[in-house]
């Protein structure tokens, strides 16, 4: 059979509700397919007394990962062990829901060598991610070492 479909053009300004049905749709397929239902969000935020945010980190854990997606301090903070805290914090708690390793990725000029003094160790690299620089991944197992 031969479909035809209609591709709309592309949408730069999709709303955060709409990136989280597709999120939900894969994370629906993922507990389907392996039957592991414990995923679970992991998230801090550190504020100043007026609520602005300073510093914070988002991820999950799941079939004993936990993966962090997003650790930022900002500019102010930064080189005061906010990023330090935050990572033990999340590898504690992935401790606690029965992780034995920690996944993230990061560019080279991110923060590769932050995370390796955490013990995290490059498992594999994206050349040219962008263009002159290298996108990592990295890994830390097993935790609380």
């Amino acid at each position: 059979m031969n479909f035809k479909i209609h591709i709309p053009p592309v949408d730069e300004h999709l709303p955060d509700s709409e990136i989280h049905f597709l999120e939900d749709r894969i994370n629906e397929y993922n507990v389907q397919r392996t039957g592991i239902r414990d995923g679970k969000i992991l998230s801090y935020l550190v504020r100043e007394e007026d609520g602005t945010i300073i510093a914070g980190l988002y991820g999950w854990t799941w079939g004993g990962c936990c993966e962090v997606r997003y650790l930022w301090v900002r500019w102010d903070y930064r080189n005061r062990g906010y990023g330090k805290g935050l990572m033990a914090a999340a590898e504690a708690e992935a401790i606690a829901r029965g992780c034995g390793q920690m996944v993230l990725d990061t560019h080279s000029f991110q923060a590769p060598g932050f995370y390796q003094s955490l013990g995290f160790e490059i498992v594999a690299t994206h050349a040219d991610y962008p263009r002159g620089h290298q996108k990592h991944y990295l890994r830390k197992a097993p935790l609380g070492s």
